[in-house]
């Protein structure tokens, strides 16, 4: 083995530099001398662990030398996975996503490296390195996509997660992608598969999708949580919330479904089956936290279809019991301001309890409790359109506009057309009232989103 490489030259250099000898170097970078000595002479490849030893001893930046590492010991005829393995590992701590890339690229000629990378890339997903998890999930996919395997649809979903952010056409696109693999799924693995998706549709306010899924999520839940098997069995495998939560939610979503449709007499029915939880079996910690959450909603979604079927008597009892429930609050405020602009109420003393939740909604909107950032940003969005269209309704204009503005800078963030254009028809409506700042701050805007729009049409498709 002989190499004369730019690693060794760069070491090379810097011990002329500082006038070392090889035990002086060794002891300086913790290694044994005899070890160095070898790497030195080209008889002994060095590992990632000791190439870091080295270039921090340089005073390089961490992960300075791996590209060349990966050129001068990891492309050999044999791969070798035990210096791979953690280079690989070493790569994702320091953010060397280009160097995982090509070594994966590299290895991939060999399909019996399938399986190794296929476990790296679950370490990566389970400690939070979604970039370089993603980087292994796609070449793995790309490899496997005629072979129909488990591991593909897994490749597939965990691509489905890494990729949802806040603009709702990308996530929207990850979900279509991603569904017709859920079936390949553990069927385990599928119950929450289906109520990702479905909690992704729900956020794109999707609702023929979300009742295709949790239709199928129902039939799937009540087959597994009592069959003759799982009565046997104490704990489900592998499921992220308690057995019994999947079966109940697509309760809590078929009756949102249906009070989108106004029928709150079946929502209603609905969100009694939310609450009648007699059927569960588990009566251990974690399960008893979620009972409490879905009785919660239930006793909050009970008054929100009474106040929408006009029922406006609960409302006093609706802003009581949702006002300490702080996750729930942009939600809570959408239903009341929606009602206040659906039958005309005026709701200027509820907006001045939640004064200082809302100064919050609006100055930072980030993730709560169970609900994503992409969710909260969608439904900060309607609460500020639902707050445009009270105080232009009620004339007050400046305050109207203002919000109307915000709402519409949110929508563009998260590429939500359906919101842009509510937006748009409401400042139509009432741009004869809009003041001469407003005016030009809304054609900025506009322009802003139609030149964005015009430079997305402009991106090749994939082929």
């Amino acid at each position: 083995m002989n190499h004369t490489t730019t690693i060794l030259t760069e070491l090379r250099g810097f011990m002329n530099r500082e006038s070392l000898n090889i035990s002086q170097l060794s002891r300086m970078a913790g290694l044994n001398s005899g070890t160095v000595s070898s790497m030195i002479n080209g008889r002994k490849v060095m590992s990632v662990e000791q190439l870091d030893r080295l270039t921090a001893l340089m005073g390089l930046a961490e992960g300075y030398l791996y590209e060349e590492y990966f050129k001068e010991y990891l492309t050999e005829a044999s791969p070798n996975w035990r210096r791979i393995r953690p280079f690989l590992y070493r790569c994702a701590e320091v953010g060397k996503l280009s160097c995982i890339q090509q070594t994966v690229d590299f290895l991939m000629d060999n399909l019996m490296y399938s399986s190794p990378l296929f476990e790296v890339a679950e370490d990566f997903f389970r400690s939070n390195k979604r970039e370089a998890a993603a980087l292994l999930y796609e070449v793995i996919a790309e490899s496997e996509q005629k072979q129909h395997s488990e591991r593909l649809a897994v490749c597939q979903y965990r691509l489905f997660m890494i990729r949802q952010g806040t603009d709702q056409e990308q996530n929207y696109q990850a979900a279509i992608q991603f569904e017709p693999f859920v079936e390949r799924l553990d069927e385990v693995e599928q119950l929450d598969a289906l109520k990702d998706l479905a909690n992704t549709y729900r956020a794109l306010r999707r609702w023929d999708k979300v009742e295709k899924t949790i239709k199928i999520l129902e039939h799937k839940a009540k087959i597994y949580y009592f069959s003759e098997h799982q009565q046997r069995v104490e704990t489900p495998k592998n499921t992220n919330k308690p057995l019994f939560y999947y079966l109940a939610y697509t309760y809590l979503l078929h009756a949102n479904i249906y009070g989108l449709r106004g029928d709150y007499e079946q929502a209603l029915r609905y969100i009694h089956f939310c609450a009648d939880l007699s059927w569960v079996k588990e009566d251990d910690q974690e399960t008893q936290h979620w009972k409490t959450l879905f009785l919660d909603w239930a006793q909050a979604n009970t008054l929100m279809f009474r106040l929408f079927s006009g029922d406006i008597g609960v409302l006093p009892e609706y802003v009581d019991y949702v006002a300490p429930r702080k996750d729930e609050i942009i939600l809570s405020l959408i239903n009341i301001m929606e009602v206040a602009n659906r039958y005309d109420i005026n709701v200027d003393d509820i907006i001045q309890r939640f004064e200082e939740d809302i100064k919050s909604i609006s100055i930072q909107p980030t993730a709560i409790g169970v609900y994503s950032q992409q969710m909260i940003l969608d439904r900060t969005s309607r609460l500020l359109n639902e707050f445009a269209s009270y105080y232009l309704h009620k004339r007050e204009y400046e305050e109207g506009f203002k919000y109307l503005i915000d709402s519409l800078e949110i929508c563009a963030k998260i590429n939500n057309k359906t919101c842009i254009i509510k937006c748009v028809g409401l400042y139509e409506l009432y741009r004869a009232y809009a003041s001469p700042e407003t005016i030009l701050t809304y054609k900025n805007f506009i322009n802003e989103v139609y030149e964005d729009e015009k430079k997305m049409d402009n991106i090749p498709l994939a082929k």
